[in-house]
């Protein structure tokens, strides 16, 4: 037997006795080369926690600002105060936008911002309060935890008592961004705050002993290497292990600053040296985590940064759970041409996950079930219904 054979060959053994997979395992399963194999684990895993069922949620993403102190080297979406297109919505813009969210039905609201440099922080409470009221139904996921560590600096709370402020006035979880890469020989390279793992963990820890459940991030396929992966989901394993707070893990696939329609500006510093994941790669990210990520209940495709086709096929390589409508994700439609649409229906999403073989299931932002759906139909009931033929 050689040594790759002896390799897959321990993991299946280790996975068969539910031993916990180490970081030279998670090192050497980037390295090897059978995507298929990676998959069929995976899946294993996946069907075992989550079986045929696939989570979705009809959600909205409100943007308040796109102002940011910050200058991240990947990012697109900040703008400088006195740019064009900067912009920041008053309490009663983003309330008419929330109304005109009615007719969608959603059951969350996904809210990330800049780090605004003048915005005062008795907006941020006031703005979720505000929109609590116009969509008392709808749960409120609002701000990374860097964003928490920037409402520390600029209004001399502590974490503790913002997120106080913030569930008082409708909060229902953290986001999950602001993660990156969180070991430093890469993050100095790609982040320009100071929120950093120390900063990040403790606020996740801190929202976790609150009773909130949220989600946790990796941005990948940049200048990260896979160790760096590696290390970045076994931290978060360990918090998992500590609060069990978290509801879902979110692989998110770093873009390249394709075009910028407004000003002709490319901000994104790395793309000169990155080439963007593969498919491929994709596929193994979402795979390689599944199997690592042992405590966590769920692993999510956000379309939007995949497309379509390699969403559908992540369901077979780990992930269970393919986000939501989503409408207006600015963080990277304001950069990218990658194809995604802008908007996904509750039926467009039904479509998507059937068609991948699996059942559908509409979830809140607790993970909790709304509705579940039929699943895909069976092969013999699809040759029983008649089939157009064209001559």
């Amino acid at each position: 037997m050689d040594g790759n054979a002896k390799f897959k060959a321990g993991i299946e053994e280790k996975l068969a006795a539910g031993e916990r997979l180490t970081f030279e395992d998670g090192v050497g399963l980037y390295e090897v080369d059978d995507l298929a194999w990676l998959g069929r684990l995976a899946h294993g895993v996946r069907t075992a926690k989550n079986g045929e069922r696939t989570m979705f949620n009809v959600n909205r993403h409100l943007n308040l600002t796109n102002v940011c102190s910050a200058s991240c080297a990947y990012c697109s979406f900040q703008r400088k105060p006195g740019e064009a297109d900067a912009y920041t919505m008053r309490v009663e813009q983003a309330v008419a936008l929330a109304e005109q969210m009615r007719g969608d039905a959603p059951t969350e609201l996904h809210i990330v911002n800049g780090l605004h440099p003048t915005l005062p922080w008795r907006y941020y409470p006031r703005v979720l309060k505000a929109l609590k009221e116009t969509l008392p139904e709808v749960n409120l996921k609002a701000f990374t935890a860097t964003e928490v560590q920037w409402f520390e600096k600029i209004s001399g709370l502590t974490a503790d008592e913002i997120l106080d402020e913030l569930i008082e006035a409708g909060l229902e979880s953290l986001t999950g961004g602001g993660a990156e890469i969180f070991d430093w020989e890469v993050r100095q390279h790609i982040v320009d705050h100071d929120c950093h793992w120390e900063d990040w963990s403790r606020i996740h820890r801190l929202a976790h002993a609150k009773g909130l459940r949220t989600p946790a991030t990796m941005l990948y396929g940049h200048i990260e290497e896979p160790r760096h992966r590696v290390d970045h989901v076994l931290r978060l394993r360990e918090l998992q292990d500590e609060t069990g707070g978290f509801a879902v893990f979110i692989p998110l696939r770093y873009q390249h600053d394709f075009h910028d329609s407004k000003d002709g500006k490319i901000r994104n510093r790395l793309q000169a040296r990155t080439t963007m994941a593969s498919p491929a790669e994709s596929l193994k990210v979402f795979a390689v985590s599944r199997l690592l990520l042992d405590n966590f209940d769920h692993v999510k495709c956000f379309w939007v940064m995949h497309g379509l086709d390699v969403a559908q096929l992540s369901l077979s390589f780990g992930a269970d759970d393919l986000d939501g409508s989503v409408v207006e994700y600015k963080i990277t439609h304001d950069a990218d041409d990658y194809g995604t649409p802008d908007k996904m229906t509750r039926d467009d999403l039904l479509e998507l996950i059937r068609d991948a073989g699996f059942q559908p299931v509409e979830r809140n932002t607790r993970y909790e079930v709304v509705r579940e759906y039929d699943g895909p139909q069976t092969i013999a009931e699809r040759r029983a219904e008649p089939q157009s033929v064209t001559f």
